[in-house]
């Protein structure tokens, strides 16, 4: 059990708001490590990405997230319409998304398949943790691009979209993200300034030219 770590909200004033693509339905956004995607329940934590949006596209709306400290492409709702559509594209799974992880140790296969349920851990609050019982279907495919030294560089390719689902996976198959303050062993937290967590692909349907859009960043660590 990793002991309770506290939790300190510092966002990065730059770049206010790093901008990928945008027309009259949506926008795209490279989401910087240590912002969060929405506002908190405090007035502290009112800096997120979707105010900061609202800013220079009044009418942008988040339609799915990131963590706090995962960076990459994330895409905002500039109507009611753009919204709908593609929030309903991530509830039926169309979309794809490919993230980059580093993570501890060298892992032994060159790919595969992690499927195990996932639930709040209430007492613990944000962890989640995996629950063969009352846990939602989690699966994330990955894949070894290389060996860093003790280290891996992993393409994660998730199926679902569950709260925390790469960070607690890969914990459970003993390899957590370099830098994760909420599931990595003091080893692996410390040897990272940031969670070693990259959203660098997304691909949905346009929401009115039905044509794909697909977006891709490179990663920064």
């Amino acid at each position: 059990m990793i002991a309770p770590r506290p939790f300190i909200y510092n966002p990065p004033a730059k770049p206010f708001l790093s901008v990928v693509f945008y027309d009259d339905d949506i926008l795209v956004l490279n989401k910087a490590s240590g912002l969060l995607s929405v506002a908190g329940n405090r007035p502290e934590l009112a800096d997120c990405l979707e105010g900061r949006a609202k800013e220079k596209f009044p009418s942008a709306k988040i339609i799915h997230r990131l963590d706090k400290d995962t960076s990459g492409l994330i895409v905002l709702g500039l109507n009611a319409i753009s919204h709908a559509h593609i929030g309903l594209q991530f509830e039926k799974r169309q979309t794809k998304k490919e993230y980059i992880a580093r993570v501890w140790g060298r892992v032994s296969q060159q790919e595969g398949q992690i499927d195990e349920p996932i639930i709040t851990d209430w007492p613990n609050r944000p962890k989640q943790m995996i629950d063969y019982e009352r846990g939602r279907s989690a699966i994330t495919n990955w894949k070894i691009l290389q060996y860093e030294g003790e280290y891996t560089r992993l393409l994660l390719r998730p199926v679902t979209g569950r709260s925390h689902q790469l960070r607690l996976h890969l914990l459970h198959i003993g390899h957590p993200i370099l830098g994760d303050n909420l599931y990595a062993h003091d080893e692996a937290l410390v040897v990272a300034s940031r969670l070693q967590l990259h959203a660098g692909f997304l691909s949905f349907i346009h929401p009115k030219t039905g044509k794909k859009c697909e977006f891709e960043l490179d990663c920064p660590f």
